[in-house]
């Protein structure tokens, strides 16, 4: 059973002659332009794919009829009619699915991937809906009337995030309306073969209305889109609602093995159809034909005739400064206190001296203040701001995607790195490419904080170091936290001076240790003018018998390791310790490690195609003679077990460290012999 919008009650006149008239033009116009694209496709003009939306014309357009400023739409694969519909811009769309510098993306979306006055689209299926749930959160903490609109289809039922984000939707009442454009296929498979149930049951199950409506009666669904909307925007409430349609076409360009009594039975019930050969002879219809295969045709021959796009407005800086100079640092800090009270001190006082940043995450509220205690008292003191969710880390990272967006600075908490994972899909596809993608129009200041490495003895599921499956998404900056720096100068930039998505590696030990307070005795403390700055520990004496290179809490252990291999081995080390791992390039600090001398890489994760890795392949790169003396330490290929002493035994510690570095020298001087 569906529940309807309740007290809002069908208008019982028809639809207006003048509005009739706008939605069968723009429906026409829909159709013409996506005939066209399919022409061009079959004479090999076009580059890619497409898919069209040929025969649900009337869901785009009739839901942009209750569209006002500063509402947002968000789209899928089949995206041309909404994106019709709500911008009326043929001569970008064609531009863009050409591939030239004078589409909305300037050719580097195509056709899924489309940004414009409010309108996103993303060809993953279900990905926009938790970044709509994140523009219709913004709203509402900004007490603005502003409503998400999500366009999905049915074979997005199969997603898991879109029901995350009804359990969202529905719990925080965000205003949101979701448009389920059922056509009966998940690309090429009916629905009879996926689907258990009833659509509109799912977002019951969830307390959201529902309704349902469908193109074959478009002006009676005209008025039901209109209550729903009304609704959404009333009452600050999610609605779900299906709207029964058929694709004519195929999925995309040419794939389709469905039955052909099939599609011509829809092809002669087709509302547009039936509008076309009905009012054939019309001359109010023959008018609106030849202006939209006009409109059509002046967009085709400008995108012909407009510019590719330039590779140098395309390929950005990889935000790696190559121009990197150092300058001693004063490590000494007025108190000594734990890393886990120097972030959670640093977040009290960004929060207090910026509204826009946000803590989202499973229990980060008081009085239990997240896993490991960083938020600990935050929701006392900023309770609008500090945001308990459900188990969803997936939805979490795209509500906290569109946060950023709307140009809020969400802090997300992942409760423990290895669930980093289940958000993937939202890092990877959607937060770190929209800058990129839609033309350096969009920016997402986006910071996911999480708790990586094992030495606690929390088993092969809450212990690993995966930061090394992110390395290399572009767009994406990857950052690692040490106690040799205070953690405030870190998280302060990344609120000032940040427009794209950052992972925040934060070290489960490094919670328990003491932030610096000075080096080694006879060592100095330098720190480089990156924007995220590495801190290098170097003998004042400047003679250098090894350098070490290491993130995170290793930066700690391994100042300890420097300390021992002087007074116990006469050995005279540096350390390297950068805050950026990703973009990152070993090349600007080639100049403070000493040629000839021995080179000592240590991460706390597996080796292969790690940050050790990279770093080897860019000094290949650089200097290949420097391989001579060069060695990697890290964990075996296996998973960490919970067992206390073969942890002790998989992970980086002083004494493996130091026995490596022996064995180091002491091959490279039996090479020597």
């Amino acid at each position: 059973m569906n529940i309807n919008v309740g007290s809002l009650e069908r208008k019982s006149k028809g639809l207006d002659e003048k509005v009739k008239n706008r939605m069968i033009q723009k429906a026409i116009l829909i159709r013409k332009l996506e005939e066209k694209l399919l022409e061009l496709f079959s004479k090999g003009e076009l580059y890619g794919t497409v898919h069209t939306c040929i025969g649900q014309e009337f869901t785009g357009v009739i839901v942009s009829e209750f569209v006002e400023q500063g509402d947002t739409i968000f789209s899928n694969h089949r995206c041309h009619g909404h994106f019709i519909s709500i911008t009326n811009d043929a001569k970008g769309l064609i531009s863009e699915i050409y591939g030239k510098a004078t589409g909305v993306c300037g050719g580097r979306g195509g056709s899924q991937h489309l940004y414009k006055e409010g309108f996103y689209s993303n060809g993953v299926q279900g990905g926009m809906v938790p970044i709509s749930a994140g523009f219709s959160l913004a709203n509402k903490l900004r007490c603005l009337q502003k409503i998400s609109i999500v366009f999905i289809g049915d074979g997005t039922l199969g997603e898991g995030v879109l029901y995350e984000v009804l359990n969202i939707a529905s719990k925080w009442n965000l205003p949101i309306l979701f448009v389920l454009e059922n056509n009966l296929y998940a690309q090429s498979t009916h629905q009879s073969e996926t689907l258990a149930g009833n659509i509109c049951s799912r977002a019951i199950a969830f307390n959201i209305n529902t309704d349902i409506g469908s193109t074959q009666d478009w002006e009676e669904l005209y008025f039901k889109i209109e209550k729903a909307v009304k609704y959404v925007r009333r009452d600050s409430k999610p609605l779900f609602f299906q709207i029964d349609t058929y694709r004519l076409k195929a999925h995309s360009k040419g794939d389709d093995t469905r039955d052909k009594n099939e599609i011509k039975h829809f092809e002669d019930v087709d509302p547009l159809n039936h509008i076309l050969k009905k009012d054939k002879d019309s001359i109010k219809v023959e008018k609106w034909l030849a202006e939209a295969e006009g409109i059509v045709n002046l967009a085709v021959e400008f995108a012909r005739s407009s510019k590719s796009p330039v590779k140098e407005h395309f390929v950005n800086s990889n935000g790696v400064n190559y121009d990197i100079k150092f300058q001693l640092y004063n490590m000494q800090n007025n108190q000594k206190y734990r890393m886990s009270s120097a972030i959670n001190t640093a977040f009290k006082y960004l929060m207090e001296k910026n509204n826009r940043v946000l803590c989202i995450g499973e229990d980060v509220k008081s009085p239990y203040g997240g896993a490991f205690k960083i938020s600990l008292g935050l929701s006392d003191l900023f309770p609008d701001r500090v945001i308990n969710t459900p188990i969803s880390e997936a939805a979490i990272v795209g509500i906290a995607t569109g946060l950023a967006m709307k140009g809020f600075c969400p802090f997300v908490e992942i409760m423990f790195g290895d669930f980093i994972t289940l958000a993937f899909d939202q890092i990877l596809n959607h937060a770190s490419k929209f800058n990129t993608m839609f033309n350096d129009q969009v920016h997402v200041p986006l910071i996911i904080r999480t708790p990586m490495g094992g030495g606690r003895g929390y088993g092969p599921t809450h212990s690993q170091t995966l930061e090394k499956h992110f390395l290399g998404i572009p767009g994406l900056t990857i950052l690692a936290v040490n106690n040799l720096i205070e953690p405030k100068v870190i998280y302060e930039t990344l609120i000032e001076n940040n427009n794209n998505p950052v992972l925040l590696i934060e070290n489960k030990l490094l919670y328990t240790k003491y932030v610096r307070t000075e080096p080694p005795k006879g060592f100095n403390c330098i720190i480089s003018n990156e924007k995220y700055p590495s801190i290098v520990i170097s003998p004042k004496s400047g003679q250098i018998d090894l350098t070490l290179i290491g993130y995170g809490n290793l930066g700690d252990l391994l100042v300890d390791a420097m300390e021992k291999l002087f007074y116990e081995h006469e050995i005279i080390s540096q350390l390297i310790c950068p805050i950026q791992i990703y973009p990152f390039s070993i090349i600007p600090f080639m100049d403070i490690i000493p040629k000839g001398k021995f080179l000592l890489l240590i991460e706390e994760g597996q080796q292969f195609a790690g940050f050790g890795s990279e770093i080897i392949a860019q000094i290949a790169e650089y200097d290949s003679s420097r391989l001579l003396n060069l060695k990697r330490i890290g964990s075996p290929n296996t998973l960490i077990p919970a067992s206390k002493s073969l942890e002790t035994k998989i992970l980086p510690n002083i004494e493996s460290i130091i026995q490596s570095i022996l064995e180091g020298f002491y091959e490279n001087n039996n090479s020597r012999t």
